[in-house]
């Protein structure tokens, strides 16, 4: 039988490597196609391509299992779930594949992109340019269709040029950043707070006015220091929540 195949990981040895293992398989998992196979390699084969320890993948997929996203059977191996719920939690620990992961397993429709004047909250970030190139995505859930998150993201003109913008459909703007383009990222900050929906984001998510959402800010910077992407996304306060780890 077919095996799932997996993405490659760049280890930071600064994370729990069952951490960084679990989420960047839990973004192959989430971001695969429909006709990708639904059974694991054996533990074994994944602990070699992840190049960890057994007892890591082991604990790895622990975790994935107690998130329903994969089974296991005892001699028939490790499967991913069918019917693993698509909107799971944020969890933010602070890797390049973590946020890769929340943002993955999502249909994406581009709403617009191109140039845009920086709005004056984000100037520091962007500074001795008047403009940048922005990119308007609404994201809704595989299964029922429902929009559960709304991005706009700000991205340097040098870099943007090089964004393919169907790549977008497929994957998250960090993934597209880092994987496509070659953007060396350095370092993400993220900031979330409590909003209440204004009109064009309660129509884009289908809710009420004033509805309680998540409102993300996400700046990516490149490894000389200089900000990439700034990325304000409203989230469905009814469908997220976010988990911050700490680690000593």
């Amino acid at each position: 039988m077919t095996t799932f195949a997996p993405d490659s990981l760049a280890l930071n040895r600064k994370l729990p490597l069952w951490y960084q293992v679990s989420q960047s398989l839990r973004a192959s998992i989430l971001g695969r196609s429909p006709e990708a196979p639904l059974r694991l390699p054996t533990e074994d084969a994944l602990a070699a391509h992840y190049g960890v320890s057994v007892l890591t993948m082991r604990q790895a997929l622990k975790e994935l299992e107690a998130e329903g996203l994969i089974s296991r059977h005892r001699r028939r191996g490790t499967f991913i779930e069918p019917s693993a719920q698509r909107g799971a939690p944020v969890r933010l620990l602070g890797s390049v594949d973590a946020i890769v992961a929340q943002q993955s397993g999502m249909t994406t429709e581009l709403l617009e992109h191109g140039p845009t004047t920086v709005p004056s909250e984000l100037s520091e970030y962007f500074p001795g340019l008047a403009e940048v190139t922005g990119f308007r995505r609404l994201r809704s859930d595989e299964e029922t269709g429902e929009p559960t998150n709304h991005a706009h993201n700000y991205v340097r003109p040098d870099v943007a040029a090089l964004i393919d913008p169907a790549d977008l459909l497929r994957s998250p703007m960090t993934k597209v950043l880092r994987d496509a383009v070659g953007v060396r990222i350095s370092r993400i900050t993220d900031t979330v707070e409590a909003r209440l929906a204004d009109p064009e984001t309660a129509r884009l998510l289908q809710v009420p006015l004033l509805s309680p959402i998540l409102h993300y800010t996400g700046i990516t910077y490149d490894e000389d220091g200089r900000t990439v992407d700034v990325a304000r996304i409203h989230y469905r306060g009814d469908r997220f929540s976010f988990t911050v780890t700490l680690e000593a």
